[in-house]
């Protein structure tokens, strides 16, 4: 979930947990942390990837997912981060979902994630510094189809500090036109303040090209934990 979107990256705590719930969230449709209760298409891929700027650091990141024809999908990718006093590090995660309840007009879906990041660059060897997550992903849809709401809540161990903790999120998109929506959202734990995004996403070529802008931070944090964030979203129809 936190999808979205967990690093050595940042210079202050928060900013880690901010990085940290990014990746669940990473999962979610771009730009949204908080995750959705839909699958990629079956017997097809994905590909979301984006670029995340903070005042001393950026990311990058690539996490192509495919749903081999049933009620499951699998997600495998990395990221790339550079931080101006920590250099640089990457970033693997592996993230297999499915769904209980398929979203219905003027209804719910509901599914459920797990998943682990690692970070090899920074521990090697057989003991991998990381972290394991799931959650749950509810996804409500309008009537006329225009307001969608996605609520996530899950549980993160984190490895480094043996902690556990409880996520949330919430986030809401509204189209504006065919090709353009805004979105909304706040997530974070039990154990900090909350984080906020907000953005537009526009569909280049409706159902298959999609970008997005983005700015985004903690609620009562320092400029230094804030970010733009900018992503490109593929999502061809059937390929096998």
């Amino acid at each position: 979930m936190l999808k979205t979107p967990p690093y050595r990256l940042a210079s202050s705590a928060a900013f880690t947990l901010a990085l940290l719930l990014a990746v669940d969230d990473a999962l979610a449709a771009r730009p949204f942390v908080t995750d959705d209760a839909r699958l990629t298409t079956a017997h097809s891929c994905q590909l979301e990837s984006w670029m995340r700027v903070y005042p001393q650091s950026r990311e990058l990141w690539a996490l192509p997912a495919c749903n081999p024809g049933g009620n499951f999908e699998v997600t495998a990718g990395t990221g790339h981060a550079r931080n101006e006093a920590l250099g640089d590090s990457n970033d693997y995660l592996v993230q297999m979902k499915t769904l209980a309840r398929t979203i219905e007009r003027d209804g719910f879906g509901l599914g459920f994630a797990l998943g682990r990041v690692t970070h090899p660059s920074v521990n090697p060897g057989p003991n991998l510094f990381g972290n394991t997550y799931a959650y749950v992903p509810l996804t409500y849809v309008s009537p006329d189809e225009r307001l969608v709401v996605h609520g996530n809540l899950g549980w993160l161990r984190d490895r480094a500090t043996h902690a556990d903790r409880m996520t949330w999120g919430i986030g809401g998109e509204y189209v504006l036109n065919g090709r353009v929506s805004a979105i909304a959202e706040t997530f974070g734990d039990d154990q900090g303040s909350p984080f906020w995004q907000t953005g537009v996403r526009t569909f280049i070529v409706p159902g298959k090209v999609q970008i997005d802008a983005t700015c985004g931070g903690q609620s009562g944090g320092n400029r230094d934990g804030r970010w733009l964030s900018f992503g490109l979203r593929l999502t061809p129809d059937r390929l096998f």
